[in-house]
C-alpha cells in the first residue's frame, strides 16, 4: 500500500548522500517537494498509512481506536541537499525513536521541532524523568542519535528541521547536550525567530522556490544562532553545577576509603549519573576508579608516617588494596618508592 511513497529515513539518506554535489552544477532543482496525505485511503487504513509512512525513522503504535476511526495526517516535505523541513499535521498520536530503531539506521541528525498548534510532551531520559513539554509555539531540540518519547494528546502542526549533525557541531561547541532541551522565546532574537516561523508556515506553499529556500535558511540560521547563544549562556551554569556535583564526589569518596564498596560503579548508583559523564568529570586524573585509588594511595602515605607503629600491610589491606604485591606496585608508581622506604624517610624527616 505505501510503496508507492519513499520513506522520510531513505529521504533524509538521500538528501545527505547528495551534500557534496552542488545543485545548479547537477542542473538540480534547489529542493524538491512532496505532499503525502492519509486522506485518500479508507478510514480503517488511514492511522496505519501514518505509522508506515514515518516508520523508517520513528515508531508510531496505533490503537484500535485509532485503526477504527478516521485519522488526520498530512505532511510536507522540502528536501534540500544538505537539509530537510518538513511541515506536519496530524490528530493526536504517540511516537517514539528507540535504542533499537537507532541501531538499524545511520540517521544522526538533529531536529529542531517546531509546535505551531497543540501540545507535547517529549520523554528524552527515561531513567531521570526529564520531560520537555511543549506549549505553542515551543521549539524543541533533538538528537536522532538518542532515544525519545512523544506524547501529542491533542491535534497537532508541527514544522520540523532535519539538520546534519556537522552543521549544528559547528555553530554550537556543545551539540551533545540539545537534546530535549526546549527554545522559550525570551529575546529579541528568538521573538524575530518565531515571526519568521509563523510566515514560513502561513506563506511557503505561495512562495517561488528560490524565495521557499531563503525564508527555509533564514529559519535555519536563526535556530542555530539562538540554540548557540542559549547554549552559551547556561554553559557557565553547568560548569558551576559539574563544580558542585564534583564536590560531592569527592566528599563521599573520602569520607568511604575505608569501605569495601567504595568503587566506581557503586557511586554511579548513589548519583544516578552516567559512566561517560562521570569519566569526564575526573578525566584529568585518568578516571574515577584512578581517582580512588590515588586518594587511597595518599591517605597510606600519611598513615605510613603518622601510625608508624601498624604494620604496612594492615594500612594497605584497610584501604581496600587486596594483596601485598598490588599495594607495593600502586605505591611504588605514585611516589617513586616502596612504602617501607617511605616510611623510613618520613621517620628521618620529624626527627629533622
Amino acid at each position: 500500500m505505501m510503496r508507492e511513497h519513499q520513506g522520510l529515513a531513505s529521504r533524509i539518506i538521500a538528501a545527505r548522500g547528495r551534500m557534496s554535489l552542488p545543485a545548479e552544477d547537477a542542473g538540480m532543482p534547489l529542493f524538491t517537494h512532496h505532499h503525502f496525505s492519509v486522506s485518500q485511503q479508507p478510514i480503517m487504513l488511514q492511522a496505519q498509512a501514518w505509522s508506515e509512512r514515518v516508520s523508517g525513522l520513528l515508531d508510531t503504535p496505533m490503537s484500535r481506536t485509532q485503526r477504527q476511526q478516521s485519522f488526520a495526517g498530512e505532511m510536507d516535505s522540502y528536501v534540500f541537499k544538505d537539509m530537510i523541513y518538513l511541515d506536519c499535521r496530524t490528530d493526536p498520536l504517540a511516537q517514539s525513536r528507540t535504542l533499537a530503531k537507532i541501531s538499524c539506521d545511520n540517521v544522526r541528525d538533529f531536529v529542531f521541532h517546531v509546535a505551531v498548534e497543540g501540545v507535547m510532551e517529549t520523554l528524552t531520559d527515561s531513567r531521570r524523568e526529564r520531560k520537555s513539554t511543549q506549549f505553542v509555539p515551543g521549539i524543541l531540540a533533538l538528537d536522532m542519535g538518542q532515544p525519545m518519547r512523544m506524547l501529542r494528546p491533542t491535534y497537532a502542526h508541527v514544522l520540523a528541521f532535519f539538520l546534519p549533525r556537522a552543521m549544528v557541531e559547528a555553530e554550537i561547541a556543545d551539540a551533545d547536550a540539545l537534546h530535549g532541551q526546549v527554545l522559550a522565546y525570551t529575546s529579541p532574537l528568538t521573538r524575530l525567530l518565531l515571526a519568521h516561523l509563523v510566515a514560513l508556515s502561513r506563506d511557503l506553499r505561495g512562495m517561488s522556490a528560490t524565495a521557499a529556500e531563503e525564508a527555509i535558511r533564514v529559519c535555519v540560521d536563526l535556530l542555530l544562532a539562538a540554540f548557540g547563544k542559549q547554549q552559551r549562556l547556561t554553559s557557565s551554569a553547568r560548569a558551576a553545577a559539574q563544580s558542585v556535583l564534583r564536590s560531592q564526589i569527592q566528599r563521599h569518596v573520602q569520607s568511604r576509603l575505608y569501605s569495601k564498596d567504595l568503587t566506581p560503579e557503586n557511586v554511579l548508583r548513589a548519583f544516578d549519573l552516567s559512566r561517560p559523564t562521570l569519566y569526564r568529570m575526573f578525566e584529568n586524573e585518568g578516571g574515577l576508579g584512578t581517582y580512588i585509588r590515588n586518594c587511597r594511595l595518599r591517605e597510606a602515605a600519611e598513615e605510613l608516617v603518622s601510625m608508624r607503629r601498624t604494620a604496612v600491610m594492615e594500612i594497605a589491606y584497610g584501604l581496600g588494596f587486596g594483596s601485598a604485591s598490588d599495594f607495593t606496585r600502586a605505591f611504588r608508581r605514585a611516589y617513586g618508592m616502596t612504602p617501607q622506604d617511605f616510611r623510613a624517610l618520613g621517620l628521618d624527616l620529624r626527627r629533622t
